[in-house]
């Protein structure tokens, strides 16, 4: 089963453009279904001692998920489920077996996510956080002014080029998921904030259009798990009611044009979702803030009708 996975993995990459976090996840759910295959005793092993794919049927892909419940979420089941059926579909193409013995495993009805947002007062604040002085303070400020302006990804953020943005028509060229590329407009806030962060960073001699726009103290790229920490960071620093993430942003920054105004067409090309049912999670945190603005501004709503009685 190994070797079918790591050509899997490859036709992933090499057909599929999937990204280096999406392989990896594929990776780790499918090893962790090899491992326990070959804890469930000889059925499905072949005589050499591997897993045979041709011996894995719908029975023990159910004994397995089964099993998960007992110490995962419903969402990363789903995901997990996918990913096995993604890859016996691959077989099934290679002619390697016959059937998906996953195609019939009903998938668990998740959790509907509504994500964690700022309101435009902390999301000012949260900018206003890091320390204009120092080269570390003015690269901060640019990142969080470009996630915010931008909503793009944090993996995106941090494969960003200074050739990829063009400053003079506030715009930056952006390789998102399935290495799909697509321009993003940026406000005049990122726009001032790169400028004065590019003007003061160090390793300014390498300042050439291919490298890296946002580095470490190294001169390095910086990594996501980085500038997950980094916001973080500023999160706690200007105590915020809820913990943050680059991804937090993201959501703030539709949830705000939604708010005010934008079309939700308009908003998923922004962000680089492939369906529009993705982007209408945001639908979700609009009508809760307004359900919140009648709750405190309508005379007749639940909220003043106590408060009067």
């Amino acid at each position: 089963m190994r070797n079918h996975i790591d050509q899997f993995i490859e036709y992933l990459v090499l057909e599929k453009g999937a990204s280096e976090h999406t392989c990896r996840s594929y990776l780790n759910d499918l090893l962790h279904f090899e491992g326990f295959i070959s804890a469930s005793g000889p059925y499905p092993i072949s005589e050499r001692g591997e897993v045979d794919v041709s011996r894995v049927d719908r029975n023990i892909i159910r004994v397995y998920f089964r099993a998960l419940f007992r110490s995962k979420k419903k969402s990363s089941i789903a995901r997990k489920l996918a990913t096995i059926r993604s890859f016996f579909q691959y077989l099934v193409r290679e002619g390697i077996i016959s059937k998906n013995p996953a195609k019939g495993v009903a998938t668990p009805k998740t959790e509907k996510y509504i994500p964690s947002t700022l309101t435009i007062d902390e999301m000012f604040r949260l900018l206003d956080a890091p320390d204009k002085s120092s080269h570390l303070g003015l690269r901060d400020r640019a990142m969080l002014e470009m996630l915010y302006s931008s909503g793009i990804r944090v993996g995106e953020l941090t494969q960003l080029n200074c050739d990829d943005i063009d400053l003079e028509l506030g715009i930056i060229k952006v390789l998102g998921k399935g290495k799909k590329e697509r321009i993003v407009p940026i406000g005049s806030k990122a726009i001032e904030a790169i400028k004065d962060y590019l003007m003061k960073r160090e390793f300014s001699s390498e300042n050439s259009r291919e490298y890296p726009l946002f580095i470490n103290t190294r001169g390095g790229r910086l990594t996501d798990r980085s500038v997950r920490r980094i916001v973080e960071k500023y999160g706690k620093k200007c105590g915020l009611r809820i913990s943050i993430s680059p991804h937090a942003l993201r959501h703030t920054f539709a949830t705000h044009l939604l708010d005010a105004g934008a079309d939700l067409r308009d908003i998923q090309e922004l962000l680089g979702h492939i369906s529009l049912s993705t982007t209408q999670k945001y639908t979700h945190v609009s009508i809760d803030g307004l359900m919140d603005v009648y709750d405190r501004a309508h005379p007749r709503s639940w909220r003043n009708m106590k408060r009067n009685s």
